[in-house]
């Protein structure tokens, strides 16, 4: 027999740590004696269900790392697809041109397997990449798989970007990307130093865009055709319509990211910020594209590249998941700078999934758009090195507290 359910989220998906909900924040589970842990967001929810054991799967939306953020944190495994590949009918709008359905799972075969499914054209999403194109991609990556594999002598190249080694990571999340790239050496890969120059840039360049689309979204919950009606609606001396109705119905986050992209968007701020926001995001998609060894087969056939790589590892967070009470007490950037990680792959509209190393600690594998097979060769193996470390998880996941 077959369960469905539903599970808390950020309110409309805003956010890296599921406390913005009328519900309250999500916890993550298996530390009911010890101080609330955050499970990450804004698919905390899903993820803390998939961790708990009350489901075997569960679906979330990835914006910028809502995701992936959440599984590992979690430990658990957290995809989000190439962008256009799974229909987003359905969900509340964020930002229509970043906004991913992900999957949640305990493994990266059942994660797959409900990927397999899901992986069709819905006309009903206006984003959903044509059946056509997706033939066209797979079979042109097929073919470059085929030839890498049977004409070359050559290692499978993993990418060690030096702009993700930032001040931030914590000793911890630092020693265990060393060891996954010594671990993925050791087993035949190639690990390369590679640039991303744009990278330092598409987190303030996705905390416009995202707020921008999010602000022209969320106009349609004015109370008047549909949802929550605030009863002071008309009832002050200038007859405000639906003010008092977006003042009560949307949180303080929502509210705030609403003001910032309506600001963006207007005429005296959209050459100064929303334009040259969308210039860094062509930026970060170039940048990707020049070190894939896959070309975007969606701008073309392209040619497979020898010295390129076919997957880019990193850490998924900066560090282990917060004390709930410790994200209370973070400002604005502190929370924000959460997804500096997880975002340039979502600007990009990258497959990515983040695989638990060890607890509390998820290394990201990313590739080019429509290369889920190349991603998955590399998630197989990080999975395999979470086995193994599983064993020693007491001390090398130890808290940075401690």
């Amino acid at each position: 027999m077959h369960h469905h359910g539903e599970t808390i989220w950020m309110s409309f998906g805003m956010g890296s740590h599921s406390t913005f909900s009328i519900h309250g924040a999500v916890r993550k589970p298996g530390h009911l004696h010890m101080e609330a842990l955050s499970a990450g967001g804004s698919s905390g929810g899903s993820a803390a269900a998939v961790a708990a054991g009350m489901c075997d799967m569960a679906l979330g939306t990835d914006t910028g790392g809502s995701v992936r953020l959440p599984a590992s944190y979690c430990s658990i495994i957290g995809f989000k697809p190439s962008y256009g590949l799974l229909s987003r009918w359905g969900v509340v709008a964020y930002a229509n041109s970043l906004d991913t359905v992900g999957i949640l799972g305990r493994s990266t075969v059942d994660v797959k397997n409900v990927f397999k499914h899901l992986n069709h054209h819905d006309p009903n999403d206006p984003t959903s990449i044509f059946q056509d194109t997706r033939r066209r991609v797979g079979k042109r990556l097929d073919d470059l798989h085929h030839l890498a594999a049977e004409k070359t002598a050559r290692r499978l190249r993993i990418g060690l970007p030096i702009e993700y080694n930032v001040a931030e990571l914590t000793p911890q999340v630092r020693d265990v990307w060393e060891r996954t790239l010594e671990y993925l050496a050791a087993n035949d890969a190639e690990v390369v130093p590679i640039s991303l120059p744009s990278t330092k840039a598409a987190l303030p360049a996705y905390y416009i865009l995202a707020p921008a689309e999010a602000s022209s979204n969320l106009a349609r919950y004015d109370g008047l055709r549909y949802g929550h009606r605030d009863p002071s609606d008309r009832s002050d001396k200038e007859h405000t319509l639906f003010a008092p109705t977006r003042d009560t119905g949307f949180g303080d986050e929502v509210r705030q990211r609403i003001l910032l992209g309506a600001y963006t968007l207007s005429s005296e701020a959209m050459g100064n910020y929303f334009l040259q926001a969308q210039r860094v995001r062509r930026l970060v998609q170039r940048d990707f594209d020049k070190v894939f060894a896959m070309p975007n087969c969606l701008l073309g056939d392209g040619m497979w590249k020898y010295d390129g790589v076919d997957a880019i590892v990193v850490p998924t967070a900066l560090g282990e998941s917060p004390m709930l009470e410790k994200v209370g007490e973070m400002d604005q950037v502190e929370r924000y700078a959460g997804d500096v990680l997880t975002v340039p792959a979502s600007m990009a509209g990258l497959p990515a999934v983040s695989v638990p190393v060890v607890e509390g600690i998820g290394m990201q594998v990313i590739a080019q758009w429509g290369d889920e097979r190349g991603m998955w060769k590399v998630a197989d193996m990080l999975e395999e090195l979470g086995w193994k470390e599983g064993k020693q998880l007491p001390q090398v996941a130890a808290r940075e507290e401690e």
